[in-house]
């Protein structure tokens, strides 16, 4: 047993720990759970909890349906709340990877998807960070009527939002974070009632990725407590700017910055470049992945305050890709920030197939296009064709042709996670259009 194991066991014990959560996310990126009591801990932790892969979306078929979820003892933490009856009693929580009866690494987890495409970017010599701002809606109620939901308040951007609904609910929420070790840089008002922004401290992209699933999952839980409701849905109302995540990305070499050129005007090395480069190739196939439920394209419109165009931009935040300069001369903090996600994604795939778009850049030397120094929102479509921009795909039927063709996809997911990825995708697309929508009724029923 190592020593990270010995701390779990001895923690559960000192603190008199009741539950250990294992968990763990589907394909499409919905956590689950399963609950162990702590005397079953140590045996999960040599041969795994064995599970029924067949009922998890996209992890197996019913003829080869055993799986083992094994607890990674580097992510346990204690939840910051006591478990359910009170008594002084928490529980605590580990992410597992999923392995198959022999013990060798499912293709169809998540985790392992990334872990595959962070093991090629250290095979080239680099070490992945990423710090995402994390964007969401406090709403009054949620409700499945097809009525707009109302949002907790009426505040604007940055607005210090004074209201009886839930007024301390980011203190609480950080609190939590925080107690759980998820360190938070910022928060704040976003642009439409009711949006809220907390902003996470970088790390590398799988502890980031499990920070993400934990982040969704402890927001709702302190919603509930504060009599509101959390919804990371891309674009919950008409008109107001959807929810993004929008993510900074740096590659490191050991202790060094390999985006940092002290030399370059805007202080972004050849590999930056060509990081970016690559982003801009592959978005419009990576976009199925990195937005991938039918609302998410409602998000990506122009004047929705996202992206639509693939194009790159120094502070350009109409552009898909930018290069802050908060800190001129500062080689840690060159990044580049991909504004394209929603915070509905699976981050495990999204920050998979981002990560290896950009390392195809590098790899292939690709060669980056001029920065947009326009505001790309306001321009027309003929005036974004003459200045080269190609536009985000409009629609996820759009981004599932382009998913379709696609090699860096099916190299990166991998067979398994790729087809059954498509397969959902293409039944939701075609439930959605079969969809008679009120607009249409209201619209063209009197008329028609």
């Amino acid at each position: 047993m190592d020593r990270q194991q010995e701390f779990v066991l001895r923690t559960l014990e000192e603190r008199d720990i009741r539950f250990v959560r294992l968990w763990f996310t589907d394909v499409l990126g919905y956590l689950k759970s399963v609950a162990v009591a702590p005397a079953e801990l140590e045996g999960a932790f040599s041969e795994g909890i064995g599970f029924d892969g067949s009922a998890i979306e996209g992890f197996s078929r019913v003829y080869e349906s055993d799986m083992v979820a094994k607890p990674d003892p580097s992510t346990f933490q204690v939840l910051p709340w006591e478990a359910a009856g009170g008594g002084g009693h928490y529980s605590a929580r580990m992410f597992c990877d999923i392995a198959m009866p022999d013990g060798s690494p499912s293709w169809a987890d998540p985790r392992h998807v990334l872990r595959r495409t962070l093991s090629k970017a250290s095979e080239a010599g680099f070490t992945c960070y990423v710090h995402p701002e994390i964007e969401f809606f406090l709403l009054r109620e949620l409700n499945n009527d097809g009525r707009e939901p109302v949002p907790a308040d009426n505040g604007g951007f940055f607005d210090q939002a004074s209201h009886d609904t839930a007024p301390h609910f980011r203190r609480h929420a950080i609190e939590a974070l925080e107690a759980m070790g998820i360190s938070v840089e910022f928060s704040h008002h976003e642009n439409a009632p009711g949006q809220q922004e907390i902003d996470l401290r970088y790390a590398d992209a799988l502890t980031m990725a499990d920070n993400v699933m934990t982040f969704r999952y402890v927001v709702k839980e302190v919603a509930i407590t504060q009599g509101v409701r959390a919804s990371f849905m891309p674009k919950p109302f008409t008109d107001q700017p959807g929810s993004g995540m929008h993510t900074h990305v740096s590659l490191f070499e050991g202790d060094g910055n390999a985006f940092y050129d002290a030399e370059d005007p805007y202080e972004l090395s050849a590999t930056g470049k060509a990081f970016v480069a690559g982003l801009l190739k592959h978005a419009r196939e990576i976009s199925g992945v990195t937005n991938q439920f039918v609302n998410s394209y409602k998000r990506l419109i122009v004047g929705g305050e996202a992206p639509t165009a693939v194009c790159w931009g120094h502070a350009n935040r109409s552009a898909l890709v930018r290069v802050p300069m908060y800190s001129p001369g500062k080689a840690s903090s060159r990044r580049v920030e991909v504004r394209s996600l929603d915070s509905a994604c699976n981050p495990y795939l999204a920050y998979a197939v981002i990560i290896a778009a950009g390392l195809k850049g590098v790899q292939e030397g690709y060669e980056l296009p001029p920065a947009a120094e326009d505001d790309v929102w306001s321009l027309t479509e003929s005036e974004r064709r003459a200045a080269g921009y190609t536009s985000l795909p409009q629609n996820l039927g759009e981004a599932l042709r382009e998913m379709e063709h696609s090699e860096l996809l099916a190299e990166t997911l991998g067979e398994h996670v790729y087809e059954f990825f498509l397969r959902n995708k293409r039944a939701e697309w075609d439930a959605y259009r079969s969809k008679v929508t009120p607009f249409e009724l209201s619209t063209f029923l009197p008329i028609l």
